[in-house]
């Protein structure tokens, strides 16, 4: 039995008023800790809400506050999506709507601003030709605890929600490859496309950590193998001799 087989049994064996008070517990220390965030960014993020209103693009969504300010306005609708998917699931009969249609959309959701703030082109796009970084831990000491912190959140959300979407990729090691394979796709479209960017293997390396580590936070939540379910088929019994 694994890790997470273990969990779930553990979770099934607890009561259900204990189970609905741990998860309303986790629901307002998830909403309480999304506020004070927000309630601690508000400034910045109000100082590109007019243009996004406006519909803009140089302020809105060419600037990092800008993107954090649609991304987060853009909740409300991913969430109805994930109802919607969930919905026409569960009318199905499919196991697990829930969690399939949030993985889906969680992966879209958290991915897609982060890469597009990864391919945003510099002043020099263009004209200054690609840069590599080929030398291990060298960028590390330049991107600072917030460029670490913010490659790490590139990929965690795909590295979060694809093992509870994929079978395929519920392993550590197949998060890790996903994870560099996706890095390595972004650096070398910036290198291609010139945004006068620095594609740099350390990036590789702190995106593929944050996609596992957001892996490991989900993993009791794993979609588990074909290869790896338990099989429902009824052993032969063997035949007594004599």
């Amino acid at each position: 039995m694994n890790v997470s087989d273990e969990s779930t049994d553990r979770d099934a064996s607890l009561p259900a008023p204990s189970r609905r008070a741990r998860g309303a517990v986790l629901l307002c220390l998830t909403v309480l800790g999304t506020a004070g965030a927000l309630f601690a960014v508000r400034k910045p993020l109000m100082m590109s809400a007019p243009r996004c209103l406006a519909g803009r693009w140089h302020g809105c969504l060419d600037t990092f506050n800008g993107v954090v300010l649609v991304t987060l306005a853009a909740l409300p609708l991913a969430f109805l999506v994930a109802w919607a998917l969930a919905h026409r699931r569960r009318a199905a009969g499919v196991a697990g709507a829930w969690r399939m249609s949030l993985a889906e959309v969680g992966m879209v959701h958290g991915t897609v601003p982060f890469l597009w703030l990864t391919m945003m082109p510099g002043a020099g796009a263009g004209t200054v030709p690609g840069r590599v970084s080929l030398v291990p831990l060298r960028d590390l000491v330049t991107m600072g605890p917030l460029g670490i912190a913010g490659n790490l959140l590139v990929l965690a959300s795909l590295g979060f929600f694809a093992p509870m979407r994929f079978g395929a990729v519920a392993s550590v090691p197949r998060v890790l490859a996903l994870g560099a394979g996706c890095s390595v796709l972004v650096e070398t479209a910036q290198y291609v496309l010139r945004l006068d960017r620095v594609s740099s293997v350390d990036d590789v390396l702190v995106n593929a950590a944050g996609a596992v580590l957001a892996a490991l936070a989900s993993r009791r939540w794993w979609r588990v193998a074909p290869a790896d379910a338990p099989s429902e088929r009824p052993r032969p019994v063997p035949t007594p001799t004599g």
